[in-house]
């Protein structure tokens, strides 16, 4: 099932609770019900959850966008610097050359096809690609350089291994949802209070008061959906944050 379909149902779903439920009530009222005599103390408290709740919802989307980013940013610089050794190795013997694209090309392919997927699904990597990653460093590490040209390309090699490691680090320790269940617990039953309160305003059945509840319930649905989608940093497919890797290296 697409994300647009499944945001699509959630809010379509939201609507559908929050306008039945407006009806079946309307059809309980009695004849000398006044709808002008809500307390202004409801009205008070129903402005004062709103507000508070859409400063959480803010504080939430915030979070998983602003660690949404750096997934993408750790995952360029991880392939960025892979790619650099790739080409910088080029002032390295043929043989020596080959060797370690072979190993870079293995380590990319690995992480692209079978760690992405499982790192998608667990929230952890796995130890076959930092064996790989470490056969790529094993490579430069115990290669001799036979001149000055050679020497001179041997610690920039050093330290763009170093930057994919790195990356790699960052991207194991940020591979987990962003937000923990106690904040969904909150955002959950934050979401039930803000809807369940716009019904102690006694809603008619007037199409601009229905209107406005259906907006409302699919709006605090549209943001829950949000932040769920942008809850896992590297997203819910490989192509959502993996795309450096294929711009970069032929997989």
């Amino acid at each position: 099932m697409s994300e647009w379909l499944m945001l699509a149902l959630a809010m379509a779903a939201a609507c559908a609770v929050v306008l039945s439920i407006t009806v079946l009530k309307q059809r309980r009222i009695s004849a000398d019900d006044n709808p002008h005599e809500t307390p202004d103390v409801i009205e008070y408290m129903t402005m004062m959850v709103g507000v508070v709740y859409a400063i959480v919802l803010g504080l939430a989307i915030a979070g998983v966008w602003e660690a949404h980013n750096g997934a993408q940013d750790t995952a360029r610089a991880e392939a960025q610097a892979l790619h650099e050794v790739s080409e910088r190795v080029q002032a390295y013997s043929p043989a020596a050359r080959e060797q370690v694209r072979a190993d870079v090309n293995s380590y990319v392919s690995y992480t692209v096809k079978t760690e992405w997927p499982s790192m998608l699904r667990t929230g952890e990597l796995n130890d076959k690609g930092a064996e790989l990653l470490e056969k790529v460093r094993t490579d430069l590490t115990s290669y001799q350089p036979r001149d000055d040209h050679e020497a001179q390309s041997y610690q920039p090699l050093l330290d763009q291994i170093g930057a994919a490691d790195a990356a790699r680090n960052t991207r194991a320790a940020n591979a987990g949802p962003t937000m923990p269940g106690v904040v969904w617990f909150g955002l959950i039953a934050g979401a039930l209070v803000a809807v369940g309160l716009i019904f102690t305003l006694q809603i008619r059945r007037s199409p601009r008061e229905l209107l406005l509840a259906g907006l409302y319930s699919a709006l605090i649905a549209f943001l829950l959906f949000l932040i769920w989608d942008f809850n896992t940093p590297f997203g819910h497919a490989v192509s959502d944050t993996a795309g450096p890797f294929s711009d970069l290296f032929s997989i």
